[in-house]
């Protein structure tokens, strides 16, 4: 597999504002960011890169992250806002009334296995009264804070949690979120949260085995509930025609600027960094 590159620019010129913020989404499987004018919140710009392979550590990452930096121009500007997205599965989400700060490590051991060089960072979530804390990149942080001083940093579960609940929905709702070799499952009722989890998938058939699992664990009937897709999936996928054959109801999630027609993604790829 070939890496894929892409790139929109607006009818806009970025030139003409210097009021611009820049979000910047990256994980171990790719690196995209945007760039919005505040005064309009036009994205005036959109870059995305998905590596032919799944890098093996945050290391390697920085790596194509550099080169990324030393070939676009549009990363060189000068930005009002910052904000950074880390996207990987070292997270969990811990209930305000069990949170304390100084019990961060003992949150994570129960999932993922953590190191003592570990640095371990939280959000707040808004919707819900829980804390998400997760294992930034903090190789990536440290060169990113060398290019561009202070930003802001977040968790993309914490992202996807804030979007989707704040979606009115009178019934049990189960939204999946895909990268190309993990899958996040949120279900929500009524607005409220009733699981968040991420699982690893090597085919079409680990990929549906977790949905079908959560479905039967939260009693979800797979002829009446709604499916809501986002992530690196598209119709023409085999892990969507395998979930088709099991799932009655399924959608996609919408972003806030479609993409033109000359950008190949499908809109749900970008939806933690351009989602409504």
């Amino acid at each position: 597999m070939t890496e894929k590159l892409q790139r929109k620019i607006s009818n806009t010129s970025l030139h003409i504002s210097n009021n611009i913020s820049l979000s910047i989404q990256f994980s171990l499987d790719g690196f995209s960011f945007s760039i919005t004018e505040n005064e309009t919140n036009e994205i005036q710009y959109y870059f995305t890169r998905s590596f032919a392979k799944t890098l093996k550590s945050p290391e390697k990452l920085l790596e194509k992250i550099k080169i990324i930096f030393e070939k676009e121009k549009e990363l060189q500007k000068d930005f009002k806002k910052i904000k950074v997205i880390h996207e990987n599965h070292l997270s969990t989400l811990v209930p305000e009334a069990y949170f304390d700060e100084n019990l961060l490590v003992d949150y994570l051991d129960i999932s993922i296995k953590t190191l003592k060089t570990d640095f371990i960072a939280y959000d707040t979530l808004q919707k819900i009264p829980a804390k998400n804390v997760y294992i930034p990149y903090v190789n990536i942080n440290n060169y990113l804070f060398q290019s561009f001083g202070e930003f802001e940093y977040t968790h993309h579960h914490s992202i996807l949690l804030e979007k989707i609940l704040q979606k009115e929905t009178n019934k049990k709702a189960m939204y999946v979120n895909v990268a190309k070799t993990h899958l996040d499952v949120i279900v929500t009722n009524n607005s409220e949260l009733l699981l968040i989890n991420s699982f690893a998938y090597d085919t079409k058939e680990d990929f549906i085995y977790y949905i079908l699992f959560v479905a039967e664990q939260l009693d979800l009937d797979t002829e009446k509930f709604l499916l809501t897709l986002s992530g690196v999936i598209s119709k023409y996928d085999d892990i969507y025609k395998i979930t088709y054959k099991y799932i009655r109801n399924i959608n996609f999630v919408k972003v806030k600027e479609p993409i033109d027609s000359n950008f190949k993604e499908p809109h749900q790829t970008n939806y933690i960094l351009l989602g409504e």
